[in-house]
């Protein structure tokens, strides 16, 4: 079977976490069965739907690298075919002209709610001629729906799902300006689009019911569905932004990798046994629609930020430098130079261990990179106060000291022992002028990455020497 799926979001706000999941699963359910995968904006809703948005659901699907095939389609420039096909629902008779009022149908749904009915359309103009429509009023095209019996849907996700016909009324299909409802452009789209797999959130299941009527209206094969059980809080409660309901760009600015972002949102209601790190190639090997859970999946940060941490260490060292100078550039006020950036990269191995995410690593990487003399917090101060002469004396002392790691531990050693001090009495003080700090990675290997000349002007800087 030839697969065919989409990602089709509604360009009313940015790419969230729950319809990156949904692009996600599309993208390796087309990919693991050597399908296609296309995009489609929704962007009907001409009054919510803004470029901007657009713009950043394109973004952030470039970011996460989930590449789409051939053009998007904006749903918006298909009106016309959206509108042709309703009218020969009509011409077939499998679809009718309603004259209703708005005042009639406000009067109806009063009447449903006063005699505890669900509030439907009662087919007034179903079998009703034409030529009884009162003047002036335009009128709207309804599916002639199946009134009795029941219409299923054998989901990937949700098992048998079964409504009867008689709890759906005649849905609008073209409004009585001429433009067509969701459900009709829907359909019409995902056919002339050759899908043949709907993956999408089970807030759409509804309408699926609905979907398939029209499908079959249309003579139309209808496609298979899977719908997601959306994703929760790790409270349990529906996903608000104090969980986690971010626009990926978000993310991206909170210092996540879209590797590591993308292999969260595939545990995220699918599994793989206890498979907690699935790289992108095992992934698309591993995916397919029936080990995904109908459970609601819990967002939980703390699992986000240990899989980032994973990706970080795992990064090559120039390739995640490069991804933090921005942070520093902008954390510093200055650019990088080429001196900079290769003390950077020589001090990632020493940082990757100590941070989560870019931010992280960009907070611990600060002061490798600062322009001297390099801000000192007020515990490194109270070090540096007392010991001024003691860092004038060290500054001689590593003067002419080989630099490399072990040399300048001996060095040190051999120089508290002289003093008649222990190693810390120099090594703290030390620190503090090096890194601003009372904690760094290990100062030795601090010193090692920063090389002779910057780390004995910053001993200068310190003692005021």
């Amino acid at each position: 079977m030839s697969v065919t799926v989409r990602f089709a979001p509604s360009p009313t706000g940015f790419l969230h976490i729950g319809g990156a999941r949904t692009a996600l699963f599309n993208w390796l359910f087309a990919k693991h069965h050597g399908g296609k995968f296309l995009l489609r904006i929704e962007d009907t809703d001409r009054q919510r739907s803004t470029k901007e948005a657009v713009d950043a659901i394109i973004d952030g699907m470039r970011w996460l690298d989930l590449s789409w095939d051939g053009e998007i389609v904006y749903q918006s420039q298909r009106q016309s075919a959206h509108a042709e096909a309703a009218r020969r629902l009509l011409a077939e008779g499998n679809a009718y002209c309603c004259y209703c009022s708005p005042e009639e149908l406000e009067a109806m749904r009063n009447k449903a709610r006063a005699e505890g009915r669900s509030v439907r359309y009662d087919g007034t103009w179903r079998d009703r001629d034409p030529s009884l429509a009162p003047p002036g009023i335009k009128p709207v095209i309804r599916l002639r729906a199946p009134q009795t019996g029941e219409t299923l849907i054998e989901d990937h996700v949700q098992g048998r799902v079964v409504v009867a016909n008689e709890q759906l009324d005649d849905l609008i299909l073209l409004r009585a300006d001429g433009t067509p409802t969701y459900n009709l452009s829907v359909v019409v789209d995902d056919h002339d689009m050759a899908i043949s797999h709907v993956i999408r959130g089970d807030d759409h299941l509804n309408n699926a019911f609905r979907q398939t009527q029209i499908y079959r209206a249309l003579g139309w094969a209808v496609p298979d569905f899977a719908h997601v059980s959306l994703i929760h809080g790790a409270d349990g409660a529906k996903l608000s932004k104090r969980h986690g309901a971010l626009g990926v760009d978000a993310y991206r600015d909170m210092g996540y990798l879209p590797e590591a972002l993308r292999n969260y949102l595939l545990r995220l209601g699918w599994g793989h046994g206890d498979d907690e790190i699935i790289p992108t190639a095992q992934a698309i090997e591993w995916f397919d629609l029936d080990a995904v859970g109908r459970a609601p999946a819990r967002f939980d940060f703390a699992k986000l930020g240990n899989l980032n941490a994973h990706y970080l260490r795992a990064t090559d060292d120039a390739a995640l430098a490069a991804m933090v100078a921005p942070r520093l550039e902008a954390a510093i006020g200055a650019s990088l130079d080429a001196e900079k950036t290769a003390i950077l990269v020589a001090a990632m191995p020493g940082l990757k261990p100590r941070a989560k995410t870019l931010n992280d690593l960009a907070e611990v990487a600060r002061f490798y990179v600062a322009p001297r003399p390099i801000a000192l917090d007020d515990k490194a101060r109270a070090l540096i106060s007392p010991a001024k002469p003691l860092l004038s004396e060290l500054q001689s002392a590593l003067a002419t000291a080989p630099w490399e790691e072990s040399a300048l531990e001996q060095a040190v050693r051999t120089f508290a022992e002289t003093k008649g001090i222990k190693l810390g009495d120099a090594a703290q003080p030390l620190r503090a002028a090096l890194t601003g700090s009372a904690a760094s990675p290990p100062i030795f290997a601090v010193m090692a990455v920063l090389g002779r000349e910057e780390s004995l002007g910053r001993l200068a800087d310190a003692s005021g020497g």
